[in-house]
């Protein structure tokens, strides 16, 4: 007989395994290539020390020369918080009670909850890879007074039917979109009074999210509690207004990660319109293009062997050369599920007959090389 004991150790020794397994692996080709430590993990967040001058005591001398003297390594700590990453199911009591004589009614009632929040934490994942952690999706292009209609910069990452925060000098308000109507314009579900400039979040994520790849290229401030002015070795390669693209403009690219930070570009992803112009320079020079394999078996184009992967995520106009080796997933532990004090997942929530079940990970992502990696944007979209 099906109970909530059982659907409980099931979420604990067979779902979570396979949840891990997705959540780490099949997010997408980028994700997967970030590695997962819980090195430099300290309290609530990450201190790691990078070694960003090496000694400078090797010199060519005379016989008769003095020899150089050593030089310390120099190093700095670079420090983020953990961000709290959390997944969450519910499961009615009425479903329960349906399927407690049906050991398969309730595996696939288990198996259909999982698959949606696999679906949504992927999106979500995928997303936070382009946020500069801040959990921005839209910013606010005009003032509205009592309307429900909306003009913002981009709906890139809005959908019918979403729930979000409108954030305003700090403060959030609740909001549905109603419809999304065009690349810059949406409609609530209810009129409201929003400021210019509003930015526009998932519920609660305002300032929670993972730092992602542009908080590593806009931050002119400080990045990691590193303050960026005067340090070369924390400014990536950032190329604006770039145009058409072409091979020797992301040659120049991998050139200057090359030479500014030992970087060795292994990764490049952009949007979907930046992949169709490269692929239209490719088949205007009638170049026989050897696909590029990825893990999982998939297969892309590429440029010099680097696969060039599109991401309906990134920015765009935009293209990021990337060495992924010097980016890691820091985490206090891997994927957990949420236990009360006597061991179950399952938990009835309050003034609901239905019961929800938690998944929780710590983690921010480090580079450890900024100087190392590239963006270009402003690029002429096919």
């Amino acid at each position: 007989m099906v109970s909530i004991s059982t659907v409980s150790d099931a979420l604990k020794s067979f779902y979570l395994d396979v949840l891990i397994n997705q959540l780490n692996n099949s997010v997408s080709p980028l994700y997967s290539k970030f590695k997962a430590t819980s090195n430099f993990v300290t309290g609530k967040g990450v201190i790691k020390p990078v070694c960003y001058d090496l000694s400078s005591g090797v010199a060519a001398l005379d016989e008769y020369g003095t020899l150089p003297t050593a030089q310390k390594n120099n190093y700095v700590l670079l420090k983020a918080d953990l961000k709290n990453l959390y997944g969450n199911i519910e499961i009615t009591d009425k479903a329960m009670r349906a399927s407690e004589n049906s050991q398969g009614a309730v595996v696939n009632l288990l198996n259909a909850e999982m698959e949606g929040l696999l679906a949504t934490a992927k999106k979500n994942f995928s997303r936070m890879l382009y946020g500069d952690g801040s959990g921005k999706l839209a910013t606010v292009a005009a003032a509205v007074s009592a309307s429900a209609s909306v003009t913002v910069d981009t709906t890139q990452y809005l959908k019918s039917g979403m729930s979000i925060d409108i954030v305003t000098s700090g403060t959030a308000a609740s909001a549905v979109i109603a419809s999304v109507d065009s690349a810059t314009a949406l409609t609530l579900s209810t009129a409201a009074t929003i400021a210019k400039d509003a930015v526009i979040t998932m519920p609660g994520s305002a300032g929670n999210e993972i730092l992602g790849l542009p908080s590593i290229f806009d931050n002119a401030g400080t990045l990691y509690e590193v303050t960026v002015a005067g340090k070369d070795w924390m400014k990536p390669y950032s190329g604006t207004s770039t145009g058409t693209i072409s091979d020797l403009k992301i040659q120049t690219a991998i050139d200057s990660t090359e030479a500014n930070g030992n970087g060795q570009i292994d990764f490049i992803a952009c949007s979907y319109g930046v992949r169709r112009a490269y692929q239209s320079i490719l088949a205007s020079s009638s170049r026989n293009v050897t696909p590029v394999e990825l893990e999982g078996g998939f297969k892309t184009i590429g440029y010099a062997g680097i696969p060039i992967v599109a991401d309906k995520y990134c920015p765009a106009k935009t293209m990021y050369l990337l060495d992924t080796t010097a980016f890691e997933m820091h985490q206090l532990c891997d994927w957990r599920w949420l236990e009360g004090d006597t061991g179950s997942v399952l938990k009835q929530i309050a003034g609901k007959a239905s019961y929800s079940a938690t998944l929780v990970k710590y983690a921010n992502l480090i580079c450890a090389l900024p100087c190392g990696q590239a963006r270009l944007s402003g690029i002429t979209e096919a």
